[in-house]
């Protein structure tokens, strides 16, 4: 692949991340859940459609964890990555175009669409990730996968703020505009941005080559995956810092997962404006990015571990402030605060993995770190729906968002990072000297 085919494949692949990246601010965090509360719920007590959204956002990250690494598999064994892509999107771009029909009282079908939706969207990012050793070259995978975020972060800034401009103003502007029929275009502003931007991956990015381990003749594709999986399970096992990372990150992810979904729906609750609610998850999204690369410098001068301390306590400081939670400005400081951390919290966390993997097997650790990642926005939801209808209010719930950030970092504390990157170290010479003694038989 000559230089200039090189770049365009980088580009091709972050705009997917620009692209997808709408459904994860408009649909996720920001415009849906206040719709589903205020309109598609409208006709049940306000705590019961929170837990409702928590339930329903618990579900579709349930079955996307579950579905995800087995697919994952069968499309590696089948040399169908960007296929599997495609269908996927096509799932999430469809369920999320028929948000449009959704009205009052329609809260059943809006949580079967969104679970449909979010199925895709996760299933999407599987494929996604695993083109991005075969996109960059292994000295600029980091860079690479970067640039992605980044692109995340403004691709889905840029959609939120157009819907924002749609829902806030464009009523204002025009008679005969209502701000429901807004909300509602906003949804397939979502759609036909995700399906546009998907486009440069699919025609740019080369489908990698099939590959099949010893073993695998004869099997079929889902043999293959759970053969494939099981694998993996037992060698991380091998890695004792590694796996409690792993199980640091779950823990403590689960509560960020959950104050980046459950946030605005919180706030309605509360009786806060769309301006408010909106416009400061827009904020949100473009102030993370910059606080990404601060937390980058900031962990070379303290290291990773401490300075994923330093954002787990932040979110601490969030979950009780979040109790306190009475005026509209309150929820624009904690919405800053919130941007502070989140980009460099997930940043670092994914760096932190990498650092106590062997290079050689990145590939499918990583698969392996996707499964904690998505089984982190399953339990917070959870939580917060179950405790909001014992209580009759959701107070409590962002409370008890606590108990996820000091067990993760409880956990985190007992990760060694210079023994694991050891044990990583050493594993990668004897894989070598093992393909060295190979070649010279």
């Amino acid at each position: 692949m000559d230089t200039s085919e090189h770049k365009r494949a980088i580009r091709a692949w972050t705009l997917y991340d620009w692209g997808n990246s709408a459904f994860a601010t408009t649909i996720m965090a920001a415009v849906l859940p206040v719709y589903y509360s205020s309109v598609a719920a409208a006709n049940i007590p306000a705590n019961m459609a929170t837990a409702y959204w928590g339930f329903t956002t618990s579900f579709s990250a349930l079955i996307a964890a579950i579905i995800s690494p087995i697919l994952g598999a069968v499309a590696d064994f089948t040399g169908k990555k960007k296929k599997f892509l495609a269908i996927f999107m096509a799932l999430g771009v469809t369920a999320t175009a028929l948000l449009y029909f959704i009205q009052t009282g329609d809260y059943v079908l809006a949580s079967v669409f969104f679970v449909f939706a979010n199925i895709g969207f996760s299933g999407s990012l599987v494929y996604y990730d695993a083109l991005l050793p075969h996109v960059a070259q292994p000295d600029e995978i980091d860079q690479v996968s970067s640039r992605g975020y980044a692109m995340g972060y403004i691709g889905g800034g840029i959609v939120l703020a157009l819907n924002l401009v749609m829902i806030m103003v464009i009523p204002e502007l025009v008679e005969g505009l209502d701000v429901g029929l807004m909300t509602r275009l906003s949804f397939l502003t979502v759609a036909v941005w995700w399906f546009i931007f998907t486009l440069p991956v699919l025609r740019r990015v080369k489908e990698p080559a099939r590959r099949i381990e010893a073993g695998e003749e004869g099997f079929s594709p889902f043999q293959a995956s759970f053969s494939r999986l099981g694998k993996t399970f037992r060698e991380i096992r091998k890695y004792r810092d590694l796996a409690m990372a792993m199980l640091a990150f779950w823990v403590y992810a689960n509560g960020i997962g959950t104050i980046i979904t459950m946030a605005t729906i919180y706030a309605t609750e509360l009786g806060f404006s769309q301006i408010t609610t909106i416009g400061t998850l827009l904020m949100v999204q473009f102030l993370a990015a910059p606080f990404a690369f601060l937390f980058g410098w900031l962990s070379r001068k303290l290291g990773t571990k401490k300075s994923i301390y330093l954002s787990l306590s932040v979110y601490i400081l969030i979950s009780i402030l979040g109790y306190f939670l009475y005026r509209e400005w309150q929820f624009w400081v904690l919405g800053a605060l919130v941007a502070t951390v989140q980009g460099g919290s997930q940043a670092l966390s994914r760096s932190l993995i990498g650092k106590l993997m062997p290079k050689s097997k990145s590939a499918e650790f990583y698969g392996f770190f996707s499964v904690f990642e998505k089984f982190a926005s399953v339990l917070g939801p959870l939580l917060f729906g179950v405790v909001s209808t014992i209580m009759g209010e959701s107070r409590l719930s962002i409370v008890s968002l606590v108990i996820f950030f000091v067990a993760g970092l409880f956990i985190l504390t007992k990760v060694d990072v210079p023994r694991g990157m050891a044990a990583a170290l050493e594993e990668e010479a004897s894989m070598t000297d093992a393909e060295a003694v190979a070649t010279a038989g």
